[in-house]
């Protein structure tokens, strides 16, 4: 009776996620908001990139109000934002909840109700994680950038180009994903939304520590003037030293990180192994009882484990 029931919710499962994305396909924008959603300036924009609503998140209202109302809303939403991908809050919700059921059910059909709800949250953070990651990822690539934006900038500034017209010469000339944060900015500049605001939002949207020194500068020289160009070259030369530093100590930790990875994966390894090679082996540490809790309990520990050997290695320059 219970293979029955479980096959007819992961076909539900199934069906929903199918349906959320054939919707969010064929969902049905106004062109003329769509288009101004995104240069990033209106109003809709700003609570779109804050967990607000918009056209969008129209779509999934109660789902919105229900996670804008538990704080995870305007989290996801930035997350997302810094990602650069194109869902909204509601909609990676309900992936990761479409995911966690999978686990769970997954889990409880091999392995009973406890094994359930641990792969369930692993799966349901899933999709979550990827988006942190690539938003992270993202970001270092940017940082990884700044000293070429910057040496661009200087020159474009020297030229005789004002400071928006030396932004568009950045989406112009550098690849993504510098050219497509600077041309947000642009595009918010073009539309009539200050300097200052347009660098800001987008240092808001990257989160990036040397992205913010140069936008610093910029807003200290709009508000009381000074030598622009003498000011982003000190800070060109300072993030270059500290992406130079950066990649020598990821270089000297390369050994540690690998470390990790290879004590994370060696016992999930030798798990399947030794179920090819003796099946059956491990199905006592599966039996109903507290015998359960012990894969519970090496899962958390290595998890734990991965996250200190990270956190040693995780270098502040």
């Amino acid at each position: 009776m219970a293979y029955p029931l479980l096959f007819g919710a992961l076909l539900a499962l199934f069906v929903l996620v199918f349906f959320l994305a054939f919707r969010r396909v064929l969902d049905n924008h106004d062109p003329v908001d769509a288009r101004l959603k995104q240069y990033g300036v209106t109003g809709e924009i700003t609570e779109a990139a804050t967990g607000g609503t918009d056209a969008r998140s129209r779509t999934w209202p109660v789902i919105t109000r229900l996670i804008n109302g538990i704080g995870f809303g305007p989290k996801l939403a930035a997350d997302l934002v810094r990602a650069d991908v194109p869902l909204t809050a509601a909609e990676l919700a309900l992936i990761a909840v479409a995911a966690g059921l999978g686990g769970f059910f997954l889990g409880g059909w091999r392995g009973g109700l406890l094994i359930g709800l641990a792969l369930g949250v692993v799966c349901g953070y899933l999709p979550i994680f990827y988006v942190r990651h690539r938003g992270r990822r993202r970001a270092q690539q940017l940082t990884d950038q700044l000293p070429e934006v910057l040496t661009l900038l200087v020159g474009a500034l020297r030229a005789g180009y004002g400071l928006p017209q030396a932004i568009g010469l950045l989406v112009e000339q550098l690849p993504p994903p510098a050219a497509v944060e600077f041309g947000r900015a642009m595009r918010a500049i073009g539309l009539g939304m200050p300097v200052q605001r347009a660098v800001n939002q987008m240092a808001d949207r990257v989160r990036s520590d040397d992205l913010d020194l140069a936008v610093t500068a910029i807003n200290v020289q709009y508000e009381v003037g000074g030598n622009l160009v003498q000011t982003l070259e000190t800070i060109g030369a300072t993030i270059r030293d500290r992406v130079r530093m950066k990649r020598e100590i990821r270089s000297l930790t390369a050994q540690q990180r690998l470390t990790g990875y290879v004590l994370a994966a060696l016992p999930i390894f030798l798990a399947v192994v030794l179920s090819v090679i003796n099946p059956g082996f491990l199905d006592p540490l599966f039996a109903p009882g507290r015998i359960r809790l012990l894969p519970v309990g090496a899962v958390v520990l290595e998890i734990m484990g991965f996250l200190v050997i990270r956190k040693i290695v995780d270098i502040e320059v």
